[in-house]
């Protein structure tokens, strides 16, 4: 468990599309074996430490004739930003994917002194 101790607490959230690559034959949808696609994200202000990252799939197209297989993580977790990562094998089939994400973490106050 994860104790913060301040004031003010920060909880930042957003939506990113990863990508479409039924459109383009990109390799999501063409290729087979390990895949993985990333994107960098910026919260909308920094945290005081790196914040508690929660990502989950908010679209997910895949093809009904594969197993579908997929890992889902933030990385790379700093006070400013992250990494949303998304990761497939062998020989599932997806046509396109977009992702929630939600930080929680302390920020700075208005009450904080600068020395």
């Amino acid at each position: 468990m994860r104790r913060i101790r301040a004031s003010v607490i920060g909880i930042d959230q957003g939506t990113e599309d990863l990508f479409s690559d039924f459109a383009t034959g990109g390799d999501m949808w063409t290729g087979s074996g390990p895949r993985e696609r990333r994107k960098p994200v910026t919260f909308s202000e920094p945290y005081r430490q790196p914040p508690v990252v929660q990502v989950a799939v908010s679209l997910w197209d895949v093809d009904h004739g594969a197993n579908l297989r997929a890992d889902l993580l933030a990385e790379n977790v700093t006070e400013q930003g992250f990494d949303l990562v998304f990761r497939t094998w062998s020989d599932t089939r997806v046509a396109r994917a977009r992702m929630t994400w939600l930080a929680i973490g302390e920020i700075g106050s208005d009450d904080d002194w600068q020395v």
